[in-house]
């Protein structure tokens, strides 16, 4: 990629380990607003810092998944540093990059955080530096190992994050007290990106509303509150359009004692529309399905369409069986993130990319009535959330492809 120029604050990151006044500096945090350009000018930053500072060490960049940190960090900065005469060779089988510079050579390990288990994968190594890609997604332990490797003298911890909730553990151990920490702090907005037009920001602002507004454009550490998709109203159904459709999908929240909602997707001009649903209440009803009547369901949903996959909650694993068994339908495990899949589903629904038909009662009703908790942790409440999942669940598995939301928000 080409780059034009930098603003005053991505200068600042780019150089904060030459100024003196920052010696005695362990840690660089860049938070803020999506599409502000911290995560390119803290990438290169880390890059020509190992470079002049080491000779033959190793270093770690740490991701969500080792797909993210290779699409979100590697990738982009990949040909600015090959222009600037670095030589770099990849081993894509060991997730290493061996990166050469007047002489020096260096080692960077990739790494993915994506729950618990992961700290694991990063033990027993001695690291001089370590950059963390959407730290705020990773958890605790897994940095705190990753922290824990960096003995090497002169060694720096790289963070990067767009805001989550207040209480946070992030936000509260290192944001709060950077200072205690000896942590350089910036945070970023928008208006930090050079490369972004009045126009593209003008778009973005348009795109959320309500906390993800003031976290995302915003930059806020702010907590959850009130209803999900506050934007949605009488206004926000269509009518079902006539066809002919170029695809169809279905995407299911599987329910025994709990409700089960299906939905039936329909692909017209690269909108896709939420066209019919079928939704069963056991309380409501009086009684439970079975695995086989929820098929039987599933299969007067669909009708004679040709179907290209039916999603479904992974946790559902009798109901996949069911399905699969019959072989009628190619059936794929849902995404389940919540949050993510949340902040998806906004942007897919502001944009216009999927629409909810008038017809689909359940969805409407729930739209209407799906909140966040009232505890600040980004959870929302698990009432009224069975047609909220199963949209959730094709958003993000059918729509987006099962990506980030970090991945999906910098393709916007």
């Amino acid at each position: 990629m080409a780059v034009k120029s930098f603003s005053d604050k991505q200068i600042q990151v780019l150089n904060w380990w030459t100024n003196p006044k920052h010696s005695g500096k362990d840690a660089i945090i860049c938070d803020g607003a999506v599409r502000s350009g911290k995560t390119f000018c803290m990438a290169l930053s880390f890059v020509l810092w190992l470079s002049f500072r080491f000779n033959g060490k190793s270093f770690a960049v740490c991701g969500k998944t080792i797909r993210s940190a290779r699409r979100n960090i590697i990738i982009p900065i990949m040909s600015v540093l090959k222009s600037m005469g670095f030589k770099i060779y990849e081993k894509l089988s060991e997730n290493l990059l061996t990166i050469e510079y007047k002489g020096t050579v260096n080692r960077v390990y990739i790494f993915g955080g994506k729950d618990e288990s992961s700290a694991a994968l990063i033990q027993g190594m001695t690291l001089g530096g370590v950059l963390f890609d959407e730290v705020a997604l990773m958890p605790r332990s897994f940095v705190e190992q990753a922290l824990a490797r960096c003995s090497l003298e002169g060694s720096r911890f790289w963070f990067n994050c767009n805001p989550e909730y207040p209480a946070h553990w992030f936000y509260r151990n290192w944001i709060k007290n950077h200072e205690r920490k000896k942590a350089l702090y910036f945070h970023f907005t928008m208006r930090d990106n050079p490369s972004l037009s009045a126009k593209t920001i003008e778009r973005y602002e348009s795109l959320y509303s309500g906390t993800f507004y003031q976290r995302f454009i915003l930059g806020k550490w702010v907590a959850a509150a009130g209803a999900v998709y506050p934007f949605m109203n009488d206004n926000s159904y269509v009518k079902a359009p006539d066809g002919p459709f170029e695809d169809y999908a279905v995407s299911v929240d599987y329910g025994t004692v709990n409700p089960a909602s299906m939905g039936l997707w329909a692909l017209k001009d690269e909108v896709w529309y939420r066209i019919d649903e079928s939704y069963f209440d056991s309380r409501r009803e009086g009684r439970q399905r079975t695995d086989e009547e929820h098929y039987k369901a599933l299969r007067e949903l669909i009708g004679d369409r040709k179907i290209s996959t039916v999603t479904v909650d992974p946790s559902a694993a009798s109901f996949i069986q069911t399905v699969k068994r019959h072989g009628e339908f190619s059936v794929t495990p849902a995404h389940n993130d919540v949050l993510n899949g949340i902040r998806q589903t906004v942007t897919a629904l502001k944009e216009g990319r999927i629409k909810i038909c008038d017809n689909c009662l359940d969805s409407m009703r729930e739209f209407s009535l799906y909140r966040w908790g009232e505890r600040g942790d980004d959870k929302p409440v698990k009432e009224n959330d069975h047609a909220m999942d199963d949209i959730r669940y094709f958003v993000a598995t059918i729509l987006n492809g099962g990506e980030s939301f970090a991945a999906f928000a910098a393709r916007r």
